[in-house]
C-alpha cells in the first residue's frame, strides 16, 4: 500500500518549532580555555597562537595543533569547545553576510553582481539566496517571534509583517509627541484657571500634583507623571458634574480650559 504524501507547508507560514542556535557568548573566554589546556600539555607551539580575540585565525591555530593534547579528557573538551565555535561563526557568517548584501544592493549592485560573490549561477539564485541568509537574520534578531521559513516568500511576508509593525509604531509615536506637545499648556491652562474650577477636596489633590510636577516636566517619567495627574483632575471633574448634575466651571477661561483637557483625555 503506498504511503500517503506528506503535506507540504505554505512556505509563508511560520516554522513550528524555534530553531536551534548558539547565540551570543564570550568567545575570547573560551579561546582563552583552550589556551590553557595547551600551556598545561606544554605545547610548544603556544606562543604562535593569535590572540583570544582573533576567533577565525585562533580556531586555525587550535586545529591544526590539536596532537599537542595528549590527555583525552582534554582532546575531548577542546574539540567539543571548537565545533561550538564554529558554529557560532557560522552564525555570524549568515548575519554580516547579509548584511554585506544589503549594502552592495544599496549602493546599486545588481543581482548578477552578486551572482559570483554568492557563488551560485544565476541572479535569481542570488536572490533567494539572499532571502534565506535574511530569514537566518530574521530569526536571530528576533527571537521572541515566530520562526521564519528560509523561503523568499516567508522573508517577503515576515518583512511585510516588520514593515506594518513598524509603521504603527511610527504612528503611536507621533501621537504621542502630539499628545506631550499638548499636555504641558493644558496643564498650564488648568492651574491659571483652577479658581473658576470646582473645589472639591479630590480636585484640589490632583491640581496640587500638577502644579508641582509642571515646572520640571522633562524626562519621560515626569511627563507620565503628568499625564496621570491631568487625566485624574479630569475624571473627578466629571464625576461631580455627573451626581451634582451642575458645571464645575463657573468661568468661561476655566471651562475653556476643562474642554481642552477633556479632548486630550478622551484620545
Amino acid at each position: 500500500m503506498a504511503r500517503p504524501s506528506q503535506k507540504q507547508a505554505a512556505p509563508t507560514k511560520p516554522l513550528l518549532k524555534q530553531p536551534v542556535r548558539i547565540g551570543n557568548f564570550d568567545t575570547a573566554a573560551v579561546i582563552g580555555e583552550l589556551r590553557q589546556l595547551h600551556e598545561d600539555a606544554d605545547d610548544e607551539n603556544i606562543g604562535q597562537m593569535p590572540a583570544d580575540e582573533e576567533l577565525f585565525r585562533a580556531l586555525l591555530h587550535l586545529e591544526s595543533h590539536a596532537g599537542a593534547l595528549k590527555n583525552q579528557q582534554a582532546q575531548r573538551k577542546a574539540a567539543i569547545a571548537r565545533v561550538r565555535l564554529w558554529e557560532y561563526l557560522r552564525e555570524q557568517a549568515d548575519l554580516h553576510q547579509s548584511k554585506a548584501i544589503e549594502h552592495a544592493r544599496a549602493a546599486g549592485a545588481e543581482w548578477s553582481d552578486l551572482v559570483p560573490a554568492l557563488a551560485v549561477r544565476a541572479p535569481s539564485a542570488a536572490y533567494n539566496k539572499a532571502k534565506r541568509l535574511q530569514a537566518s537574520v530574521l530569526a536571530a534578531t528576533s527571537p521572541s517571534e515566530r520562526p521564519v521559513r528560509r523561503t523568499p516568500e516567508a522573508v517577503r511576508e515576515a518583512e511585510r509583517q516588520a514593515a506594518a509593525r513598524a509603521a504603527a509604531e511610527r504612528r503611536a509615536q507621533e501621537e504621542s509627541e502630539r499628545r506631550h506637545a499638548l499636555l504641558a499648556p493644558i496643564a498650564q491652562r488648568l492651574l491659571q484657571h483652577r479658581d473658576g474650577l470646582d473645589d472639591h477636596d479630590d480636585v484640589t489633590f490632583w491640581l496640587d500634583q500638577i502644579a508641582l510636577v509642571l515646572p520640571d516636566c522633562r524626562t519621560p517619567t515626569q511627563v507620565v507623571s503628568l499625564d496621570t495627574y491631568v487625566t485624574a483632575a479630569v475624571r473627578e471633574l466629571r464625576k461631580i458634574e455627573r451626581n451634582a448634575a451642575r458645571p464645575v466651571a463657573t468661568t468661561d477661561s476655566a471651562r475653556l480650559a476643562y474642554e481642552a483637557a477633556i479632548e486630550l483625555v478622551s484620545r
